[in-house]
C-alpha cells in the first residue's frame, strides 16, 4: 500500500538518520517543513519533502492535508495498561484527604489491583485490556511499554506477561514488555522481603525467560516500597537473563536511587518527581533517558518534575503517561504533552520532543519510531485543520486528531 499526504500545513519532527535522541537546548529545536507531502509504502516512510517537489499522485492512495499538522506518533514508554477492574474508590478516598500512602497501609493501592488481577481470568483481563490499547491508539499512540506488577504471584505475574504478548501479536501498534514484579510487597511477605525477592529472583525471572515474556525488568525503588540495596539485586538478576532495567524512581523521595540504576546501565529512570543537584550529575552524560509521567502528579496532587532545571542542566527527558488503575486511568499523550507545557514549562518544541523521539529512547525503539526519517515506521498523526503545532497543547481538552496511521494502516 502506497500512501501520499499532500498539502501538509507543517510535517513535524523531520530528522535524518541516527538521531536517536535529543538533550538540553537541542530539545527546543523541533525540525519541520512548512506546506509539504509525506509519502508512505507499505508500513514504512518513503519519502517526504516541500510540496514544489511533490510526486505524481497515480499509484497512491491520497491524503489531502490541507490545513493539517502532521507528526510522528507518540512513544509512550511507561504505562500500566494490562490490570482488571478499577480503583474508583480510592479516587474518591484521596477527595476526602487520604494519601497514596494512607490508601496503601489500608490495603488499597497497588495491592487491592493484584487481588482483583489474581482474581479475574486471563481472557477478561485481555479484553479489558485491548479497549484501553485501542483508546490509545484512536488518541495518536502508536508505540507503548506495557508492564506487569499486578500480579505478584508467579502464575499472576506471567498472565499479564502472556496478555500483554497477545495484545501485541493482535495489534499493529509496536508494545514493549517490561516484568515489574517487584511493584509492592505481597501482604505475606510484608516483614520478609528477602523472601519476595527470592521468589522473584528463583521461580518468576526464570519462568518469564523461558516463554521469552519480556525485555526489561522494572521495580519500584522507593522509600516504603524496594530500597537501593533490594533493587539492585533485582537488576542484576534480571541482567542474567538479558532483561534491561527501566526502574521507577524518585516518586516521593530521593534515596540515591538513580545513582544506583545509572551505575547498572538502566535505559530509563521514570518518575523523578523529586530530583537533586546529585541525580542529575550522576544523569549527566550517561546512557539513561529521565521519563517525566505528569498526569500522574496531575491526578495525585504531587510535585511535577523539574523539566526545566533538568533540561538546563543539558539532560534528555521523555515524557509518558503512566496509564494505570490508581494514579493515571488514563493513557491520552496529547494530554501528557499539554500538562508538560502548562505545569512544567516546557515548551511545546520540547514536550513533542519528549513524547516522540524521546520516548522512543527510552523503550529501544529509536532506530524505527519517534520521527519522520525514511526507513522509520510509517506511524503518523493527521491533525484537524489547526493554527500551528502550538493548538495541540494549547487546546488541551480538544480532541485535534483527525486520523492515525499506524504500521502504514489507517485506523482512524
Amino acid at each position: 500500500m502506497k500512501i501520499l499526504i499532500k498539502n501538509i500545513k507543517e510535517l513535524l519532527q523531520v530528522r535524518p538518520a541516527g538521531i536517536s535522541k535529543v538533550s538540553g537546548a537541542e530539545m527546543a529545536s523541533l525540525p519541520k517543513i512548512d506546506h509539504a507531502y509525506l509519502v508512505l509504502e507499505n508500513d514504512l516512510i518513503s519519502d517526504f519533502g516541500s510540496m514544489d517537489h511533490c510526486p505524481p499522485e497515480s499509484g497512491y492512495d491520497v491524503i489531502d492535508a490541507e490545513g493539517s499538522v502532521v507528526l510522528p506518533t507518540w512513544c509512550d514508554s511507561h504505562t500500566h495498561i494490562v490490570y482488571a477492574g478499577n480503583r474508583v474508590q480510592e479516587f474518591v478516598d484521596r477527595i476526602n484527604g487520604l494519601s497514596y500512602e494512607e490508601i496503601a497501609n489500608r490495603g488499597g493501592g497497588i495491592l487491592n489491583s493484584a487481588k482483583k488481577l489474581q482474581e479475574t481470568p486471563e481472557e477478561e483481563i485481555y479484553n479489558q485490556s485491548r479497549k484501553r490499547l485501542e483508546e490509545v491508539m484512536l488518541q495518536g499512540t502508536g508505540a507503548v511499554e506495557i508492564k506487569s506488577g499486578y500480579g505478584l504471584t508467579v502464575e499472576a505475574e506471567l498472565k499479564m506477561l502472556r496478555v500483554i504478548k497477545k495484545l501485541s501479536e493482535n495489534y499493529p501498534i509496536a508494545i514493549k514488555a517490561t516484568f515489574l514484579g517487584a511493584h509492592a510487597f505481597p501482604a505475606e511477605f510484608k516483614e520478609n522481603h528477602t523472601g519476595y525477592i527470592d521468589l522473584i529472583v528463583n521461580e518468576m525471572l526464570p519462568a518469564i525467560a523461558r516463554e521469552n515474556l519480556a525485555e526489561y525488568i522494572d521495580a519500584f525503588l522507593e522509600t516504603g516500597y524496594f530500597s537501593v540495596a533490594e533493587t539492585e539485586r533485582i537488576i542484576e538478576a534480571g541482567k542474567q537473563y538479558g532483561l534491561i532495567p527501566k526502574i521507577h524512581v524518585n516518586q516521593f523521595t530521593a534515596i540515591n536511587g538513580i545513582e544506583a540504576c545509572v551505575k547498572h546501565g538502566a535505559l530509563s529512570v521514570d518518575h523523578l518527581e523529586i530530583v537533586t543537584d546529585e541525580d542529575i550529575a550522576v544523569l549527566k552524560d550517561s546512557i539513561t533517558m529521565p521519563v517525566a509521567l505528569p498526569s500522574c502528579s496531575y491526578f495525585i496532587s504531587i510535585p511535577y518534575t523539574p523539566a526545566r532545571k533538568m533540561i538546563a542542566a543539558g539532560l534528555p527527558l521523555a515524557l509518558a503517561s503512566d496509564f494505570n488503575p490508581g494514579t493515571t486511568p488514563s493513557g491520552n499523550m496529547n494530554f501528557v504533552v499539554a500538562t508538560a507545557c502548562i505545569k512544567m514549562k516546557m515548551t511545546p518544541e520540547e514536550a513533542i520532543n519528549a513524547a516522540t523521539l524521546n520516548g522512543a529512547y527510552a523503550m529501544g525503539l529509536s532506530d524505527t519510531h519517534g520521527s519522520i526519517t525514511k526507513g522509520k515506521k510509517a506511524n503518523i498523526i493527521i491533525t484537524k485543520p489547526i493554527t500551528s503545532y502550538y493548538q495541540l497543547p494549547y487546546a488541551f481538552g480538544t480532541d485535534l486528531i483527525k486520523q492515525v496511521i499506524i504500521d502504514g494502516k489507517i485506523i482512524a
